[in-house]
């Protein structure tokens, strides 16, 4: 079997998620323990009324690889995403929500794509071999149309910008932090700092699944200033003043490579004076 050179880390934000983590949890565990990737999964607790803290610190208990992040007031989902990626620790990092909507196969996906060299891997649910499969109708439109907009605003060929399901290396949120987003309109801004900035960055089609339990924490009324605020905020630096923008990324992917050929120089020293040591051994 190949060796999975990189630690996983799998962010997952849940609000009154009784219902749906212990599955969601279940069901990722089973494909990265099939394909043996180092992981750690963070689940972030965001204030939540009903069971969930209690279920996740029960998914914790089991796994030494599951770690629990419980968030103090106020909630929102770009808080709790925010929080989680502070604790995670892995070379790859995964935003996953908690209402089974996301497939874990997709991960897989996902941290394959990373190894053959890209930044970041961006699901999409509207390209040729994809499958979306309950999505409220009018929900549907208005993300056809904000993702349409983000589309001629950036000239991209990302379509969908807006969904949170997406895989970064740990140096690509190092360098667009801090993040500034409170509620969902984190997705865009976490999908156009990495754009405008030219991290190598492939699209996959995945799979996603409408929630069967519970209810939607997104709404819609609520969210127009802030998905334009971010959106405003990523365009004018994009055509203001990328070339500051670019400098510090320079700078970040440049002690990233340090830091990475740092790790290789000492784990060459281990592995000779392992051998070393194995070659002592009577």
């Amino acid at each position: 079997m190949k060796k999975n050179s990189y630690k996983l880390s799998i962010v997952i934000p849940a609000y009154n998620e009784e219902g749906n983590i212990t599955a969601t949890v279940e069901g990722i565990r089973a494909v990265l323990l099939r394909e043996a990737i180092p992981y750690e999964l963070v689940l972030v607790d965001d204030n939540s009324a009903d069971a969930t803290l209690t279920v996740l610190d029960g998914l914790a208990a089991a796994d030494p690889g599951i770690v629990v992040v419980r968030r103090e007031p106020p909630r929102g989902f770009g808080r709790a995403v925010r929080s989680g990626l502070e604790r995670a620790s892995g070379d790859v990092i995964v935003i996953c929500m908690a209402d089974l909507s996301d497939d874990p196969e997709d991960i897989i996906k996902y941290y394959r794509k990373i190894e053959e060299g890209y930044d970041c891997v961006f699901g999409s649910r509207f390209i040729r071999g994809s499958r979306c499969v309950n999505y409220p109708r009018f929900k549907l439109f208005c993300n056809r149309i904000v993702n349409t907009v983000m589309q001629l605003m950036f000239w991209t060929k990302y379509n969908d910008l807006t969904n949170s399901f997406k895989a970064y290396r740990s140096y690509v949120i190092r360098d667009i932090w801090p993040l500034k987003a409170c509620h969902f309109n984190i997705t865009i801004e976490l999908s156009l700092n990495t754009l405008i900035r030219g991290y190598a960055i492939a699209q996959v089609p995945i799979s996603w699944q409408g929630r069967t339990w519970g209810s939607s924490n997104l709404h819609l009324s609520e969210m127009g200033r802030r998905y334009l605020s971010t959106l405003l905020r990523a365009w004018f630096e994009k055509n203001l003043i990328l070339d500051d923008v670019m400098a510090e990324s320079v700078v970040c992917r440049n002690r990233a490579v340090a830091q990475a050929v740092g790790l290789e120089t000492r784990i060459d020293a281990l592995e000779r004076r392992l051998d070393s040591l194995e070659g002592k051994t009577p």
